[in-house]
């Protein structure tokens, strides 16, 4: 069993024992889409703490997305509820790039990729996104991109 999956499982117990209920709710949450991705496809399999990383950040961003959606209808309460949710999965989550650290990245992915304008966008974002592994969103990376290539 992969590592991530095995602290989640610890966690949610501990989780349930502290009776923490939000932290219980987001563990269980979390659990059900990594068993939901692993029997996904042709035939289930077990996903490595790198697919686990993905799953924990497609569903963060899900929580982002949501609590800004429950905060224009007028639902603060459910806003709060899903920023708490999203804060608990961050603590799965590799530490996020600073400003300055995804300028160099991206920077030196123009630089490997001999790019000079936007057209050569998806060279450069191709370029960066391994090096970046999930430690910036895709929108950050890609604003840093444009403003670099001059757009």
């Amino acid at each position: 069993m992969a590592e991530m999956k095995t602290r989640l499982k610890s966690d949610l117990t501990a989780a349930m024992k502290a009776r923490d209920e939000v932290r219980t709710r987001t563990l269980r949450m979390v659990l059900t889409a990594v068993s939901n991705e692993e029997v996904a496809g042709e035939a289930a399999r077990e996903l490595s703490d790198d697919e686990i990383t993905k799953v924990i950040t497609r569903e963060a961003k899900k929580r982002k997305e949501a609590a800004e959606a429950f905060d224009k209808g007028g639902r603060a309460d459910k806003a709060d509820a899903e920023r708490a949710e999203s804060e608990v999965l961050t603590d799965y989550l590799p530490a996020q790039l600073s400003d300055a650290e995804l300028t160099d990245l991206v920077a030196a992915a123009v630089a490997e990729a001999g790019v000079s304008d936007v057209k050569g966008m998806g060279k450069v974002m191709k370029a960066v996104n391994p090096k970046i592994g999930g430690r910036a969103e895709g929108g950050r990376v890609a604003a840093e991109v444009k403003r670099q290539l001059g757009a």
